[in-house]
């Protein structure tokens, strides 16, 4: 039974989630704010469920021994190493729709709140103030909202500003004109141009290497006089120290903030800034949000470690409930596939490109291409050094290009897949199909045919196809004392290269294979190891 520890407040509802599903559950939000306790326990846990109190570090992840998953229960994962998460094979899902209409919402509250002056207008009432004058807001009606990032947050609030009559126009790189169409938006190319245009701008995008400091200096000069800007989105998207020189001057006219460059924001330059709105970081922070949010992870993270299925992964690619028991054997083949190819490949890969023949070429083929790198990389880089979650971001680094193709069912088999590496040297490719049995099997290896159930140790040769070959290898594994449990053969033509895969219950250690190399009909020999298969 899988184990997951919920080091954050989760509901009572999300603890019975995992444990309806079958998943053994530990709630201890304390240890989300201590790291060293934390790291003293993680070890036991196949699942951490997290909000924004837990860091999980790279340190943290080196004491994870058994951990798979990591569910965030809200959008935000900068509490979170990505990287070497993925580096140690660990999933990590959050949630983005469950607060998107409470963070939509706070955004245009804060807006309101900006137009009209609405928390300075309350102290002043409160200190026993009439200065009915002195809080002259504007209306929103017809006015042009600048939406930076049109996703699942943005997207709510150009609805709700489309409702306000305003006129909405968007900067989003992954935006299509279909899309803003739907969305009844103006797209915009560049986001210098939504600056001069807007009256009113909201940020809705994660903060990466690419958005950091996106408003800097030089493009809030570029807003519109007057404008005003709101960031419920994340801290460090805003030049914060150029924003209050902005307000300062009146270039501005106001700023409302949720985020800060630095949380808790117990100072900013910005807190003495006019006719600025600031609130502590409570987009999400209603209770329906924090609610969905709790039982959104806690399914998500149920449904990964019961049955494969994996839905919002930053780091991942996604398979449903439905798809997971359909693509596992698929995925056991194309780690069969890839494993052959690793061990057999000695010289650096260029290229991967993997054939989908018939029914398997209409399933999802992102986890399938993800299982065949991890495995054929993996001999190159050893054990720990790859896994299906880092082998696509591997694969960048090591310079190798990956491909896919998509066939008609075509030959004898209604499906199969087809993996075919380049290397600096040649082009080598191995197929393999699925049988009615629910397994795996090699079906051509190097263009020739043959049929071959893998095994956990095999030896594989390439040979010259002449009289006596059978013999003598087989009087040579006799003399090794191996014993032969399958023989697979195939040929290109008579008396032309020819290929056996040999299913052998023992190891081969190198003088083994040396003395199998010997032979005088084979050109090469190699001990394969497929750990997960038996005979």
């Amino acid at each position: 039974m899988p184990k997951v520890l919920i080091s954050d407040k989760l509901s009572d509802a999300a603890v019975e989630i995992f444990r309806q599903a079958g998943v053994e559950v530990d709630f201890r939000p304390e240890l989300g704010k201590d790291p060293a306790a934390l790291a003293r326990v993680i070890g036991d846990y196949d699942g951490l469920a997290i909000r924004s109190a837990t860091k999980v570090t790279a340190d943290l992840l080196d004491h994870a021994k058994n951990l798979r998953v990591i569910g965030r229960a809200g959008i935000g994962v900068d509490n979170v190493d990505i990287p070497a998460a993925s580096a140690k094979g660990i999933v990590v899902m959050n949630t983005p729709f469950g607060n998107s209409i409470t963070t939509a919402e706070h955004a245009i509250a804060m807006m309101f709140a900006l137009a009209r002056q609405i928390p300075a207008a309350d102290m002043s009432t409160r200190a026993g103030k009439w200065e009915k004058n002195r809080f002259l807001g504007v209306e929103i009606t017809g006015k042009t909202l600048g939406l930076v990032g049109a996703g699942n947050i943005g997207s709510v609030v150009a609805s709700r500003a489309i409702g306000l009559k305003m006129k909405v126009i968007a900067y989003d790189p992954f935006l299509s004109a279909e899309r803003a169409q739907a969305m009844g938006v103006t797209k915009v190319d560049e986001i210098e141009d939504l600056l001069e245009k807007a009256d009113f701008v909201t940020l809705h995008l994660p903060k990466t290497e690419k958005t950091a400091n996106l408003l800097s200096a030089e493009r809030i000069a570029r807003m519109k006089p007057g404008a005003r800007l709101i960031n419920c989105a994340r801290g460090g998207l805003v030049d914060e120290v150029a924003l209050a020189a902005a307000l300062e001057s009146g270039h501005l006219a106001g700023a409302a903030l949720d985020v800060f460059e630095v949380e808790p924001a117990t100072d900013s330059p910005l807190f003495n800034a006019p006719n600025v709105v600031c609130t502590p970081h409570l987009g999400a922070a209603t209770s329906e949000a924090q609610e969905n949010v709790a039982l959104q992870v806690a399914e998500q993270m149920s449904a990964y470690l019961m049955v494969g299925a994996i839905s919002n992964a930053l780091n991942a690619p996604s398979v449903t409930a439905e798809e997971a028991p359909v693509l596992k054997p698929w995925i056991e083949l194309c780690e069969l596939l890839g494993g052959f190819a690793g061990q057999v490949t000695d010289n650096a890969i260029k290229e991967i490109e993997v054939e989908f023949v018939g029914d398997v070429a209409s399933m999802n083929l992102r986890p399938l291409m993800a299982a065949t790198t991890a495995s054929l990389l993996l001999p190159l880089l050893g054990e720990g050094g790859v896994n299906m979650v880092s082998a696509p971001i591997k694969a960048r680094e090591m310079g190798i290009k990956i491909s896919e193709t998509r066939r008609d069912a075509q030959g004898a088999f209604g499906s199969y897949i087809r993996l075919i590496v380049t290397t600096e040297k040649q082009q080598r490719a191995v197929a393999g199909t699925i049988y009615s049995d629910g397994r795996p099997r090699f079906i051509q290896i190097k263009g020739i045919n043959l049929e071959a159930e893998p095994m956990p140790n095999m030896l594989y040769t390439t040979n010259t196809d002449m009289p006596g070959f059978i013999g003598a290898l087989g009087t040579q594994l006799g003399a090794l004392n191996i014993n032969i449990a399958t023989f697979a053969l195939g040929r290109a033509n008579k008396a032309g290269e020819a290929i056996a895969l040999i299913g052998i219950d023992e190891t081969l250690d190198a003088a083994a294979l040396a003395a199998i190399e010997a032979l005088p009909q084979v050109r090469q020999a190699k001990y394969l190891r497929f750990a997960r298969y038996s005979s």
